[in-house]
């Protein structure tokens, strides 16, 4: 009786073996060779803008769903209501219970957005910044963006030539300290209008992102640099409060106003004159090759840390032929 049971213990022993070998050596969450973890989020991708509901960002989105879909993965997009880096942390956090394979993002801020960051990161989700950056260079695999120093050298070209020779004061309307990109745009403007002796800078001002901010720093400007000719907004809402606190004034086409970005406002702020001209950028480009960086970081291929897109110098009198550029509200 002993013996029985035994030998039957001893054929469940070698029959849990053959299954064992016939189902491979691997364990839960690696493959059959048990060589190596499948990467954390399988195909998945998440795209974390800067901020939601805006044609830049949006058309981004549009260009990285359509390469994800074309490579096989999975793209799902949250964007903050505002640009702001606490907002923006919490849908980073978000990710924590369930990393994807890899995490596009435009940091809110190139320094306060580090840590959250580098938590996904941890996790080993790969990192790709798009539109904006960190200041530190070690985190993302690739950064794709604009070349935004170009951009404001672009915009300070642009001024000088509507400008036609006349002298006078030009304000630069950046959005958020610690922003990398327009902080690039204010910077490269400002070093370019150097070049142009008629044109003297009263300084870059902040908006914090809002309108009305934009709007109050253009009434006050015309009020204290009475030979205002310019002003350069470095995004989409100084843009938008430039225009509004010009038009308030009753300096519509007096002061020349170049915004960066060709939203569809602006595009029609242009084609009205409250815009002399516009600066776009490609986002729809740069999500897509966003998206290229990210899939070739998971798959173990080459990556290309830091990439560019053109931007392009519109005015009302070669818009149409400009019109590709024009950023878009919906997919």
């Amino acid at each position: 009786m002993k013996l029985t049971k035994t030998l039957t213990a001893m054929g469940a022993v070698v029959s849990a073996a053959a299954l064992l070998s016939a189902c491979g050596s691997g364990t839960v969450g690696q493959s059959g060779s048990g060589n190596s973890a499948q990467p954390v989020g399988g195909k998945k991708l998440a795209l974390i803008p800067g901020v939601q509901a805006e044609p830049f960002y949006i058309s981004l989105q549009c260009g990285a769903e359509a390469e994800a879909k074309k490579l096989g993965y999975e793209l799902t997009t949250q964007a903050p209501q505002k640009f702001d880096a606490p907002l923006q942390t919490q849908l980073v956090n978000a990710l924590g219970a369930n990393p994807p394979a890899a995490l596009l993002i435009a940091p809110t801020d190139d320094t306060a957005m580090l840590a959250p960051i580098q938590q996904v990161k941890a996790r080993g989700t790969k990192i790709v910044e798009v539109d904006t950056a960190l200041k530190d260079t070690g985190v993302a695999v690739s950064s794709i963006s604009s070349d935004n120093a170009a951009g404001g050298k672009l915009a300070a070209q642009t001024m000088a030539k509507l400008a036609g020779g006349k002298s006078g004061s030009v304000l630069v309307l950046d959005t958020i300290a610690g922003t990398s990109t327009t902080a690039a745009r204010a910077k490269g403007f400002e070093d370019e209008l150097k070049n142009t002796p008629n044109l003297k800078s009263i300084g870059i001002q902040f908006t914090q992102n809002e309108p009305e901010q934009a709007a109050a720093k253009v009434t006050a400007a015309l009020s204290s640099t009475p030979d205002l000719i310019g002003v350069f907004a470095t995004n989409l809402n100084t843009g938008e409060g430039a225009a509004t606190g010009l038009r308030n004034a009753g300096k519509v086409g007096a002061v020349n106003l170049i915004g960066f970005d060709a939203s569809p406002s602006e595009v029609e702020g242009l084609k009205n004159g409250q815009y002399q001209a516009l600066i776009a950028q490609d986002p729809a480009s740069i999500g897509t090759q966003g998206v290229q960086q990210a899939v070739a970081a998971i798959e173990g291929k080459a990556v290309t840390r830091n990439l560019t897109a053109q931007l392009h110098s519109i005015t009302k009198d070669d818009m149409d032929t400009n019109s590709q550029y024009f950023y878009k509200q919906s997919c």
